[in-house]
C-alpha cells in the first residue's frame, strides 16, 4: 500500500512540475513577444474547434480551458512515468519499451504539431514553442524521477543490454 502511494504522489508531483515547466516557458514567450498567455489562448482555441475568430486575441475562457486539459494531461503523463520507473526495479527492459514508445509519442507529437502549423494558427504554433516546452517538461520530469529512483541509470543500462 505504501508503494502505491508512493508511486501516485511521485507520479502526480512529476506531472505537476511538468505542467509548470511548460506553462512557465509559454508564459515567457509569450510575454517577451508582448502577448502574454497567447499560446495557451490559441491552444484553447484548438481544443475548443473554434478556428476562425480572435485568434490574434487572447480569451480567458480558452486559457482556463486549456490549463485544466494540459495539467490533468500532464498528470496522467506522470502517473504513467512513475509506474514505469517503479516496474522497472523488477523489470529493467520495460525501460528499453518504454524508450521507443516515448521517441514515437514525440515524433508523433510533433507531426501533429506541423500539422497544426498548417492552419490559421502557424504564428500562435511555432514549432520552437511547442518543441520548447516538451524539451522543458522532458527533463524536469525525467530529472526528478531520475533523482527519486537512483538506481534508474543502472537498470537502465540493463534494459539496453550495455551493462555487462
Amino acid at each position: 500500500m505504501h508503494s502505491q502511494h508512493r508511486l501516485v504522489r511521485e507520479g502526480l508531483v512529476a506531472g505537476a512540475i511538468g505542467a509548470t515547466g511548460v506553462a512557465a516557458w509559454f508564459l515567457i514567450i509569450d510575454t517577451v513577444a508582448g502577448q502574454p498567455l497567447f499560446t495557451p489562448s490559441a491552444l484553447g482555441a484548438v481544443l475548443a474547434g473554434d478556428f476562425s475568430s480572435g485568434l490574434r486575441e487572447v480569451h480567458l475562457p480558452w486559457v482556463i480551458g486549456y490549463t485544466m486539459f494540459h495539467f490533468a494531461a500532464f498528470l496522467a503523463v506522470g502517473l504513467i512515468l512513475s509506474f514505469v520507473a517503479h516496474r522497472a526495479e523488477q523489470e529493467p527492459s520495460i525501460l528499453a519499451v518504454f524508450l521507443i514508445l516515448f521517441v514515437v509519442f514525440e515524433l508523433g507529437f510533433y507531426g501533429f504539431t506541423a500539422i497544426l502549423a498548417e492552419t490559421r494558427l502557424a504564428g500562435a504554433l511555432a514549432w520552437y514553442r511547442v518543441a520548447g516546452g516538451n524539451l522543458i517538461a522532458a527533463l524536469l520530469m525525467g530529472a526528478y524521477m531520475w533523482n527519486g529512483h537512483r538506481a534508474l541509470p543502472g537498470e537502465f543500462a540493463d534494459a539496453l543490454g550495455s551493462r555487462e
